[in-house]
């Protein structure tokens, strides 16, 4: 068993019958949720996933996310959260990165486009965004309209059906369905924990493996800055299939046997509403949704002591941090966080919003200029080291590129590339920020076109490339604007080739595109 279930027996120990995990109007005590992982446990093993197995779990803030989770991790095998609202073709880029031996998803949701060998549906060949010019283009044997033979696993000359087809369940008691598929364990340099997926700078899934190792110092960093206990009351609204909700929500409940409240949908009605009846006093979130909390009618001072309200995923603004300290009499905490780093700053005063604080201890931050010499008080590259980093990844064209099963970040001569880990063990965030003489650090952008929507990375090109692959469109530009109301979000502007309507590619995105990279306005123009 891994350290999760270990630490899931040490809490119900402990804790008993105390809330473990709040969802609605229902909770689970800490022995209750130990008897429904242990059920589930056993559910899994009678499928045949064995210790080692990389199981998907594409599930929102649900009870069931963290019951499954728990059991996989009873049975040795490694968690892959994936976002239920992915479409078909980041999907099969997903499962090009993490061969799953099996997949659990919801009915009607994206289980839809997934075939019974664990392949998803192809989009049309007219349809799908065209590859980047700098990358290696996997084959169509290898990624086109299906898992590929990078991350096929069957005896050889197998099928792709043959390789993956096996049995295809309802999970007991629920409306959940788990695809298994004939797939060995990848051949990777670290056992992992979980696999957590972020995009990488060209805009592809990037699958980050987390050890015990990784895993440990992720939650003790973020336990020892925060001053948390297993007296702490954490929402956690933004996802956990994102390395942000897992790290600050999900981890430390378990360490510690805390109390999880779970708010599936990350709407400020909803979240206000729990923070103010549950006297919640640790809250991962966003700017954006401590700006919508803002304007809530019913915003007034909470009565919560030592309050850590987190905001990461893009830049606190000063004016949306002083007006949640003047409406609920709480200083909102600047963080700064990524999925192969885990948390690496948080501003503990709440004074310095512009800035994302001083780095948590065990974590080392410099600043370099594009010749690797210290940049000073300077703007320039930011590397991050400690025990948190996870320096193993796998991206869908690391079969072509790197060799089938090496997983390891290769550093260039000098220096490495964006999203690697050079021979000193620093890896390059590929962030851009400074750090004054107190030791704060201050992002300014980033060395790529990567931004943040939501808390997520997208790559511009990607976007741009999804929409220069639509037949009507000659060219196309996108950019993020910020709108006082809706926040950060993807507008395009196109050059027509023939005479269309902003639906017409908007839909063409949302085929292709994740929700959250899909342009909410389209702007036509004659040139760019």
């Amino acid at each position: 068993m891994t350290l999760l279930y270990q630490w899931l027996q040490r809490a119900a120990r402990v804790q008993g019958n105390n809330k473990a995990l709040v969802y609605r109007d229902n909770y689970l005590s800490w022995r209750g949720l130990l008897h429904r992982v242990d059920r589930r446990a056993q559910e899994f093993k009678a499928m045949g996933i064995r210790e080692g197995a990389w199981v998907g779990l594409m599930l929102g803030n649900v009870p069931d996310f963290v019951i499954l989770a728990l059991a996989l991790s009873k049975l040795d095998a490694a968690v892959v959260p994936i976002d239920p609202t992915t479409g078909a073709r980041e999907l099969e880029l997903m499962l090009t990165a993490a061969p799953l031996r099996a997949l659990v998803t919801r009915p009607r949701g994206s289980e839809g486009s997934i075939t019974a060998s664990g392949q998803t549906t192809p989009p049309p060949t007219t349809t799908a965004p065209r590859p980047r010019s700098n990358r290696t283009t996997v084959p169509p044997s290898a990624a086109g309209g299906a898992i590929g033979a990078a991350a096929q696993a069957g005896p050889p000359g197998a099928s792709p059906v043959d390789a993956g087809a096996e049995v295809r369940r309802r999970l007991q008691g629920t409306l959940l369905t788990c695809s298994v598929f004939k797939r060995d364990v990848p051949d990777v340099e670290v056992d992992p924990v979980a696999i957590l997926f972020t995009a990488d700078s060209l805009g592809d899934p990037k699958a980050v493996l987390r050890s015990d190792k990784n895993s440990t110092a992720a939650v003790d960093h973020a336990v020892a800055a925060l001053s948390l206990t297993s007296e702490s009351r954490i929402l956690v609204a933004v996802p956990l299939f994102h390395a942000y909700g897992w790290d600050l929500g999900l981890l430390p409940t378990l360490k510690l046997g805390a109390t999880l409240f779970l708010e599936e949908e990350l709407s400020a009605r909803r979240v206000g509403k729990l923070i103010r009846e549950h006297d919640v006093d640790v809250l991962p979130g966003t700017p954006q949704m401590y700006a919508e909390l803002s304007r809530l009618p019913t915003a007034k001072k909470l009565e919560v002591a030592n309050a850590r309200y987190l905001a990461a995923g893009s830049r606190l603004d000063d004016a949306v941090a002083a007006e949640f300290l003047d409406k609920y009499g709480i200083r909102l905490l600047s963080c700064y966080h990524s999925t192969e780093a885990a948390t690496v700053a948080i501003d503990l005063t709440g004074k310095s919003p512009g800035s994302v604080g001083k780095p948590l201890a065990g974590v080392d931050v410099r600043i370099t200029g594009a010749d690797g010499k210290p940049a000073g008080t300077k703007d320039g590259i930011l590397w991050v080291r400690s025990k948190a980093l996870s320096p193993v990844s796998r991206g869908p064209y690391d079969a072509e590129t790197r060799g089938k099963g090496n997983g390891k970040a290769k550093a260039a001569p000098r220096t490495a590339s964006i999203g690697s880990v050079d021979k000193q063990g620093w890896f390059r965030t590929g962030d851009r920020g400074r750090l004054d003489k107190s030791g704060r650090v201050y992002l300014a952008g980033r060395e790529d076109d990567v931004v943040k929507v939501e808390g997520k990375r997208v790559a511009l090109g990607e976007v741009e490339g999804c929409l220069e692959s639509f037949p009507k469109v000659k060219q196309a530009q996108v950019l993020v604007v910020t709108d006082p109301l809706a926040g950060a979000m993807v507008v395009a502007r196109v050059v027509a080739k023939d005479r269309c309507g902003a639906e017409e590619i908007i839909d063409h995105c949302a085929r292709n595109l994740a929700p959250y990279k899909v342009p909410r306005r389209i702007e036509f123009c004659d040139v760019i």
